[in-house]
Protein backbone atom coordinates (compact mmCIF):
# COMPACT_ATOMS: atom_id res chain seq x y z
CA UNK A 1 0.00 0.00 0.00
CA UNK A 2 0.92 3.12 -0.66
CA UNK A 3 2.47 5.14 2.54
CA UNK A 4 -0.16 7.08 3.87
CA UNK A 5 2.27 10.13 5.15
CA UNK A 6 3.44 10.60 1.59
CA UNK A 7 0.05 10.70 -0.07
CA UNK A 8 -1.22 13.28 2.47
CA UNK A 9 2.34 15.32 1.73
CA UNK A 10 1.28 18.48 -0.49
CA UNK A 11 4.17 18.65 -2.58
CA UNK A 12 6.56 21.24 -3.01
CA UNK A 13 9.52 21.90 -4.81
CA UNK A 14 12.01 21.15 -8.69
CA UNK A 15 13.25 17.95 -7.21
CA UNK A 16 15.85 16.55 -9.77
CA UNK A 17 15.90 20.52 -11.00
CA UNK A 18 16.38 21.70 -8.22
CA UNK A 19 19.62 23.99 -10.11
CA UNK A 20 16.84 25.55 -12.58
CA UNK A 21 16.16 29.34 -12.30
CA UNK A 22 12.82 29.49 -10.40
CA UNK A 23 10.98 31.60 -13.27
CA UNK A 24 12.31 29.06 -15.97
CA UNK A 25 10.81 26.61 -13.42
CA UNK A 26 7.41 28.44 -13.68
CA UNK A 27 7.33 28.84 -17.37
CA UNK A 28 4.81 26.36 -18.70
CA UNK A 29 6.52 26.67 -22.22
CA UNK A 30 10.01 25.74 -20.20
CA UNK A 31 7.76 22.56 -18.84
CA UNK A 32 6.93 21.24 -22.36
CA UNK A 33 10.01 21.70 -23.63
CA UNK A 34 11.81 19.63 -20.90
CA UNK A 35 9.68 16.97 -20.08
CA UNK A 36 10.52 13.13 -20.05
CA UNK A 37 9.91 11.60 -23.34
CA UNK A 38 11.86 8.90 -23.42
CA UNK A 39 12.93 5.57 -21.64
CA UNK A 40 16.75 6.85 -21.69
CA UNK A 41 15.09 10.09 -20.21
CA UNK A 42 13.59 7.94 -17.27
CA UNK A 43 16.37 5.80 -16.58
CA UNK A 44 18.71 8.22 -15.89
CA UNK A 45 16.78 9.55 -12.91
CA UNK A 46 15.13 6.39 -11.76
CA UNK A 47 14.89 2.81 -11.77
CA UNK A 48 12.78 1.13 -13.68
CA UNK A 49 11.06 -2.64 -13.10
CA UNK A 50 10.79 -5.02 -16.25
CA UNK A 51 7.40 -4.02 -17.22
CA UNK A 52 8.37 -0.51 -17.02
CA UNK A 53 11.04 -0.88 -19.22
CA UNK A 54 9.39 -2.85 -21.98
CA UNK A 55 6.28 -0.88 -21.77
CA UNK A 56 8.63 2.20 -22.76
CA UNK A 57 10.01 0.59 -25.84
CA UNK A 58 6.74 -0.15 -27.63
CA UNK A 59 5.17 3.21 -26.37
CA UNK A 60 4.56 5.05 -29.73
CA UNK A 61 2.87 1.86 -31.19
CA UNK A 62 -0.20 3.20 -28.82
CA UNK A 63 0.16 6.15 -27.02
CA UNK A 64 3.54 8.15 -26.29
CA UNK A 65 5.13 8.87 -22.87
CA UNK A 66 5.90 12.31 -21.78
CA UNK A 67 5.67 13.25 -18.27
CA UNK A 68 6.08 16.83 -17.08
CA UNK A 69 8.76 17.41 -14.50
CA UNK A 70 6.89 19.03 -12.37
CA UNK A 71 4.77 16.11 -12.56
CA UNK A 72 7.43 13.41 -12.33
CA UNK A 73 8.89 15.16 -9.18
CA UNK A 74 5.53 13.63 -7.61
CA UNK A 75 6.41 10.07 -7.92
CA UNK A 76 7.80 7.34 -5.60
CA UNK A 77 10.68 6.39 -7.56
CA UNK A 78 10.99 3.66 -5.25
CA UNK A 79 7.51 2.03 -5.13
CA UNK A 80 6.74 0.22 -7.90
CA UNK A 81 2.79 0.58 -7.38
CA UNK A 82 3.46 4.48 -6.58
CA UNK A 83 -0.09 5.75 -8.27
CA UNK A 84 1.29 8.46 -10.12
CA UNK A 85 4.18 6.26 -11.58
CA UNK A 86 1.37 4.12 -12.58
CA UNK A 87 -0.26 6.80 -14.20
CA UNK A 88 2.06 7.97 -17.18
CA UNK A 89 4.82 5.49 -17.22
CA UNK A 90 4.08 2.71 -19.76
CA UNK A 91 3.87 -0.76 -19.07
CA UNK A 92 4.11 -3.79 -21.50
CA UNK A 93 0.72 -4.81 -20.39
CA UNK A 94 -0.91 -2.00 -22.65
CA UNK A 95 0.74 -3.88 -25.53
CA UNK A 96 -2.34 -6.65 -24.83
CA UNK A 97 -5.90 -6.08 -25.93
CA UNK A 98 -8.51 -7.73 -24.09
CA UNK A 99 -11.41 -9.08 -26.16
CA UNK A 100 -13.94 -6.81 -24.93
CA UNK A 101 -11.66 -3.48 -25.84
CA UNK A 102 -11.57 -1.05 -28.43
CA UNK A 103 -9.53 1.85 -29.98
CA UNK A 104 -12.54 3.79 -30.31
CA UNK A 105 -14.65 2.52 -27.44
CA UNK A 106 -17.18 5.46 -27.03
CA UNK A 107 -17.48 5.33 -31.24
CA UNK A 108 -16.74 9.42 -32.22
CA UNK A 109 -15.92 8.25 -34.50
CA UNK A 110 -19.13 7.31 -35.66
CA UNK A 111 -20.77 10.57 -34.59
CA UNK A 112 -18.04 13.00 -36.11
CA UNK A 113 -20.25 15.48 -37.57
CA UNK A 114 -17.27 17.68 -38.69
CA UNK A 115 -13.46 17.73 -38.71
CA UNK A 116 -12.76 17.66 -35.01
CA UNK A 117 -16.97 17.97 -34.05
CA UNK A 118 -18.91 14.96 -32.18
CA UNK A 119 -22.48 15.41 -32.48
CA UNK A 120 -24.04 12.58 -29.77
CA UNK A 121 -26.45 13.94 -27.36
CA UNK A 122 -29.45 16.32 -28.67
CA UNK A 123 -28.20 19.89 -27.32
CA UNK A 124 -24.63 18.90 -26.74
CA UNK A 125 -21.21 18.85 -29.04
CA UNK A 126 -17.36 17.75 -28.34
CA UNK A 127 -15.16 19.94 -30.14
CA UNK A 128 -11.92 18.07 -30.24
CA UNK A 129 -9.34 21.12 -30.69
CA UNK A 130 -5.69 19.11 -30.48
CA UNK A 131 -3.84 15.80 -30.06
CA UNK A 132 -1.08 17.23 -27.58
CA UNK A 133 -1.67 16.67 -24.13
CA UNK A 134 1.15 18.02 -21.39
CA UNK A 135 1.46 14.29 -20.38
CA UNK A 136 -0.56 11.13 -21.34
CA UNK A 137 -2.52 9.15 -18.97
CA UNK A 138 -2.19 5.69 -19.69
CA UNK A 139 -5.77 5.28 -19.78
CA UNK A 140 -6.60 7.84 -22.18
CA UNK A 141 -9.94 7.07 -23.94
CA UNK A 142 -8.48 8.98 -26.85
CA UNK A 143 -5.37 6.92 -27.23
CA UNK A 144 -6.09 5.81 -31.28
CA UNK A 145 -5.67 10.12 -32.17
CA UNK A 146 -3.33 11.39 -29.07
CA UNK A 147 0.34 11.97 -29.56
CA UNK A 148 0.17 11.17 -33.18
CA UNK A 149 1.36 7.57 -32.04
CA UNK A 150 -0.57 6.45 -34.70
CA UNK A 151 0.61 8.99 -37.40
CA UNK A 152 -2.90 10.68 -37.62
CA UNK A 153 -3.99 13.57 -38.97
CA UNK A 154 -5.95 16.03 -36.82
CA UNK A 155 -7.57 19.49 -37.65
CA UNK A 156 -5.62 22.24 -37.76
CA UNK A 157 -8.45 25.07 -37.73
CA UNK A 158 -11.98 24.72 -36.60
CA UNK A 159 -13.96 26.83 -39.12
CA UNK A 160 -15.61 23.37 -39.89
CA UNK A 161 -17.06 22.75 -36.64
CA UNK A 162 -18.01 26.50 -36.25
CA UNK A 163 -20.01 26.47 -39.40
CA UNK A 164 -21.37 22.97 -38.51
CA UNK A 165 -22.89 25.02 -34.43
CA UNK A 166 -24.16 27.82 -36.02
CA UNK A 167 -26.19 25.68 -38.21
CA UNK A 168 -27.96 24.00 -35.51
CA UNK A 169 -29.68 25.80 -33.14
CA UNK A 170 -30.50 23.15 -30.92
CA UNK A 171 -26.65 23.38 -29.52
CA UNK A 172 -26.77 25.08 -26.26
CA UNK A 173 -23.85 23.31 -24.40
CA UNK A 174 -20.04 23.07 -26.13
CA UNK A 175 -17.40 21.28 -24.36
CA UNK A 176 -13.69 21.77 -25.56
CA UNK A 177 -11.48 18.82 -25.50
CA UNK A 178 -8.78 16.98 -27.13
CA UNK A 179 -6.05 16.43 -26.55
CA UNK A 180 -6.18 19.05 -23.66
CA UNK A 181 -7.24 22.72 -25.17
CA UNK A 182 -5.12 24.79 -22.47
CA UNK A 183 -2.03 23.81 -24.96
CA UNK A 184 -3.17 26.30 -27.69
CA UNK A 185 -1.88 29.23 -27.86
CA UNK A 186 -3.60 31.99 -26.34
CA UNK A 187 -4.77 33.22 -29.43
CA UNK A 188 -5.90 30.91 -30.61
CA UNK A 189 -8.47 29.60 -27.45
CA UNK A 190 -9.15 33.42 -27.24
CA UNK A 191 -10.41 33.11 -31.22
CA UNK A 192 -12.42 30.27 -30.86
CA UNK A 193 -14.22 31.35 -27.36
CA UNK A 194 -15.11 34.48 -29.40
CA UNK A 195 -15.61 32.30 -31.87
CA UNK A 196 -18.51 30.04 -30.42
CA UNK A 197 -19.67 33.49 -28.04
CA UNK A 198 -20.74 35.22 -31.55
CA UNK A 199 -23.37 32.23 -31.75
CA UNK A 200 -26.28 33.29 -29.87
CA UNK A 201 -27.88 29.54 -28.98
CA UNK A 202 -24.32 28.43 -27.78
CA UNK A 203 -25.27 29.47 -23.93
CA UNK A 204 -22.68 27.00 -21.83
CA UNK A 205 -19.01 26.50 -22.37
CA UNK A 206 -16.93 24.00 -20.90
CA UNK A 207 -13.18 23.00 -21.01
CA UNK A 208 -12.13 19.41 -20.33
CA UNK A 209 -8.47 19.63 -18.92
CA UNK A 210 -5.46 18.13 -16.79
CA UNK A 211 -3.15 21.00 -17.27
CA UNK A 212 -3.53 22.50 -13.49
CA UNK A 213 -2.61 18.71 -12.41
CA UNK A 214 0.64 18.41 -15.54
CA UNK A 215 1.64 21.68 -15.64
CA UNK A 216 -0.25 24.24 -13.64
CA UNK A 217 2.07 27.13 -14.55
CA UNK A 218 0.18 27.30 -17.99
CA UNK A 219 -2.81 28.83 -16.20
CA UNK A 220 -1.54 32.46 -16.82
CA UNK A 221 -2.49 35.48 -16.04
CA UNK A 222 -2.92 36.45 -19.48
CA UNK A 223 -4.94 32.84 -20.26
CA UNK A 224 -7.20 33.73 -17.31
CA UNK A 225 -7.84 37.37 -18.74
CA UNK A 226 -9.07 35.21 -21.89
CA UNK A 227 -11.38 33.06 -20.20
CA UNK A 228 -13.00 36.17 -18.09
CA UNK A 229 -13.54 37.76 -21.02
CA UNK A 230 -15.78 35.30 -23.00
CA UNK A 231 -17.02 33.77 -19.39
CA UNK A 232 -18.42 31.92 -17.94
CA UNK A 233 -15.92 29.34 -19.11
CA UNK A 234 -16.69 25.86 -17.08
CA UNK A 235 -13.41 24.21 -16.39
CA UNK A 236 -13.58 20.15 -16.10
CA UNK A 237 -10.40 19.11 -14.26
CA UNK A 238 -8.98 15.34 -14.66
CA UNK A 239 -8.22 14.49 -11.01
CA UNK A 240 -7.11 10.60 -10.03
CA UNK A 241 -5.57 11.10 -6.74
CA UNK A 242 -4.37 13.47 -3.87
CA UNK A 243 -0.93 13.78 -4.38
CA UNK A 244 -1.61 15.28 -7.48
CA UNK A 245 -3.47 18.32 -5.57
CA UNK A 246 -0.17 20.08 -5.03
CA UNK A 247 0.26 23.51 -3.79
CA UNK A 248 1.00 24.90 -7.31
CA UNK A 249 -2.23 23.14 -8.58
CA UNK A 250 -4.30 24.64 -5.89
CA UNK A 251 -2.59 28.68 -6.72
CA UNK A 252 -3.81 27.80 -10.45
CA UNK A 253 -7.09 26.72 -9.43
CA UNK A 254 -7.78 29.81 -7.30
CA UNK A 255 -6.29 32.18 -10.41
CA UNK A 256 -8.80 30.48 -12.30
CA UNK A 257 -12.16 30.80 -10.39
CA UNK A 258 -10.71 34.63 -10.18
CA UNK A 259 -11.21 34.68 -13.15
CA UNK A 260 -15.07 33.49 -12.87
CA UNK A 261 -14.62 30.40 -14.02
CA UNK A 262 -16.56 27.35 -11.99
CA UNK A 263 -14.54 24.20 -11.31
CA UNK A 264 -15.33 20.79 -11.28
CA UNK A 265 -13.32 17.69 -11.55
CA UNK A 266 -13.79 14.57 -13.28
CA UNK A 267 -12.22 11.44 -11.59
CA UNK A 268 -11.17 8.00 -13.75
CA UNK A 269 -11.78 4.95 -11.20
CA UNK A 270 -7.88 3.18 -11.35
CA UNK A 271 -7.11 0.11 -10.43
CA UNK A 272 -4.36 0.48 -7.97
CA UNK A 273 -4.69 4.28 -8.16
CA UNK A 274 -7.65 5.32 -6.28
CA UNK A 275 -9.81 2.21 -5.66
CA UNK A 276 -9.54 2.56 -2.18
CA UNK A 277 -12.72 4.43 -0.53
CA UNK A 278 -9.94 6.32 1.77
CA UNK A 279 -7.74 7.53 -1.35
CA UNK A 280 -11.16 8.65 -3.26
CA UNK A 281 -12.34 10.52 0.14
CA UNK A 282 -8.89 12.18 0.07
CA UNK A 283 -8.79 13.43 -2.87
CA UNK A 284 -12.67 15.00 -3.03
CA UNK A 285 -12.21 16.63 0.30
CA UNK A 286 -8.77 18.21 -1.46
CA UNK A 287 -10.57 19.49 -4.82
CA UNK A 288 -13.75 20.88 -2.57
CA UNK A 289 -10.30 22.86 -0.45
CA UNK A 290 -8.99 24.31 -4.02
CA UNK A 291 -12.57 25.38 -4.92
CA UNK A 292 -13.05 22.56 -6.86
CA UNK A 293 -16.49 20.83 -6.92
CA UNK A 294 -16.59 17.23 -7.26
CA UNK A 295 -18.47 15.92 -10.49
CA UNK A 296 -17.88 12.71 -12.16
CA UNK A 297 -15.83 9.67 -10.79
CA UNK A 298 -15.94 7.52 -14.34
CA UNK A 299 -15.64 3.52 -14.99
CA UNK A 300 -12.33 3.63 -17.05
CA UNK A 301 -13.46 3.05 -20.59
CA UNK A 302 -12.80 -0.56 -22.34
CA UNK A 303 -10.03 1.39 -24.64
CA UNK A 304 -7.28 -1.59 -26.11
CA UNK A 305 -4.51 -1.61 -23.86
CA UNK A 306 -6.06 -0.85 -20.68
CA UNK A 307 -6.82 -4.18 -18.53
CA UNK A 308 -4.65 -3.79 -16.18
CA UNK A 309 -5.97 -0.38 -15.45
CA UNK A 310 -9.77 -1.50 -15.07
CA UNK A 311 -11.55 -2.09 -12.16
CA UNK A 312 -14.66 -3.79 -11.60
CA UNK A 313 -17.80 -2.10 -11.53
CA UNK A 314 -19.33 -2.74 -8.21
CA UNK A 315 -15.65 -0.99 -7.10
CA UNK A 316 -16.89 2.21 -7.79
CA UNK A 317 -20.49 1.42 -6.19
CA UNK A 318 -18.60 0.18 -3.01
CA UNK A 319 -16.95 3.86 -3.18
CA UNK A 320 -20.13 5.86 -3.87
CA UNK A 321 -21.53 3.83 -0.83
CA UNK A 322 -18.30 4.47 1.40
CA UNK A 323 -19.09 8.69 0.67
CA UNK A 324 -22.99 8.98 0.82
CA UNK A 325 -23.81 9.89 4.53
CA UNK A 326 -20.21 9.78 5.57
CA UNK A 327 -19.25 12.86 4.01
CA UNK A 328 -20.00 16.23 2.78
CA UNK A 329 -22.47 16.07 -0.43
CA UNK A 330 -20.65 18.24 -2.34
CA UNK A 331 -17.93 15.98 -1.55
CA UNK A 332 -19.84 13.29 -3.93
CA UNK A 333 -19.24 12.68 -7.23
CA UNK A 334 -21.98 11.14 -9.89
CA UNK A 335 -20.34 7.17 -10.73
CA UNK A 336 -21.08 6.70 -14.44
CA UNK A 337 -19.87 4.58 -17.10
CA UNK A 338 -19.90 6.05 -20.16
CA UNK A 339 -21.38 3.29 -22.35
CA UNK A 340 -19.53 2.08 -25.12
CA UNK A 341 -20.56 2.01 -28.20
CA UNK A 342 -22.03 5.67 -27.86
CA UNK A 343 -24.57 4.94 -25.22
CA UNK A 344 -23.25 8.21 -23.09
CA UNK A 345 -22.93 8.27 -19.57
CA UNK A 346 -25.08 6.29 -17.76
CA UNK A 347 -25.15 6.86 -13.75
CA UNK A 348 -24.51 4.04 -11.43
CA UNK A 349 -25.51 4.39 -7.91
CA UNK A 350 -26.04 1.96 -5.04
CA UNK A 351 -29.43 0.87 -4.60
CA UNK A 352 -30.93 2.47 -1.68
CA UNK A 353 -34.60 1.99 -2.38
CA UNK A 354 -35.65 -1.21 -1.02
CA UNK A 355 -39.31 -1.19 -2.30
CA UNK A 356 -42.33 0.75 -3.79
CA UNK A 357 -45.44 -0.78 -2.61
CA UNK A 358 -49.14 0.46 -1.63
CA UNK A 359 -47.96 4.18 -2.03
CA UNK A 360 -45.00 3.76 0.26
CA UNK A 361 -41.45 3.82 -0.69
CA UNK A 362 -39.15 2.08 1.75
CA UNK A 363 -35.88 3.44 1.65
CA UNK A 364 -32.60 2.33 2.93
CA UNK A 365 -30.11 5.28 4.48
CA UNK A 366 -26.45 5.14 4.37
CA UNK A 367 -26.14 3.50 7.30
CA UNK A 368 -28.10 0.87 6.02
CA UNK A 369 -31.42 1.31 8.06
CA UNK A 370 -35.14 1.17 6.73
CA UNK A 371 -37.23 4.18 6.33
CA UNK A 372 -40.66 4.67 4.52
CA UNK A 373 -42.04 7.67 2.43
CA UNK A 374 -45.68 8.01 1.67
CA UNK A 375 -45.15 8.91 -1.87
CA UNK A 376 -48.98 10.05 -2.35
CA UNK A 377 -49.35 8.78 -5.38
CA UNK A 378 -51.18 5.39 -6.67
CA UNK A 379 -49.02 2.21 -6.27
CA UNK A 380 -48.92 2.30 -10.60
CA UNK A 381 -47.41 5.40 -10.62
CA UNK A 382 -44.19 4.50 -9.56
CA UNK A 383 -43.27 2.53 -12.12
CA UNK A 384 -40.06 4.17 -12.50
CA UNK A 385 -38.55 2.67 -9.43
CA UNK A 386 -38.96 -0.54 -11.15
CA UNK A 387 -36.22 -1.84 -14.15
CA UNK A 388 -38.70 -2.17 -17.42
CA UNK A 389 -37.44 -4.58 -20.06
Amino acid sequence: MFPQDKIDAWQKGQGFWADVDPARWNDWRWQMKNRLTTLADLSRRMELVPEEIEGCRHADERLALAITPHYFNLIDRDVPDCPIRRQVIPRIDEMHTAPEERFDPLAEERDTVAPGLVHRYPDRVLMLLTDRCAGYCRCCTRSRIVSNAKGRSFPSDSSGALTYIKKHDEIRDVLLSGGDPLLLSDERLDAILAGLRAIDHVEFIRIGTRIPVYMPQRVTPELCEILKRHGPVFISIHVNHPRECTIEMRAACERLAFAGSPLGSQTVLLKGVNDRAETMKSLMHRLLMMRVRPYYIYQCDPVAGTAHLRTDVSKGVEIIRALRGFTSGYAVPQFVIDAPGGGGKVPINPDYVVSVDGGEIVLRNYEGKPFSYPTGAPNGALSAFRCNP
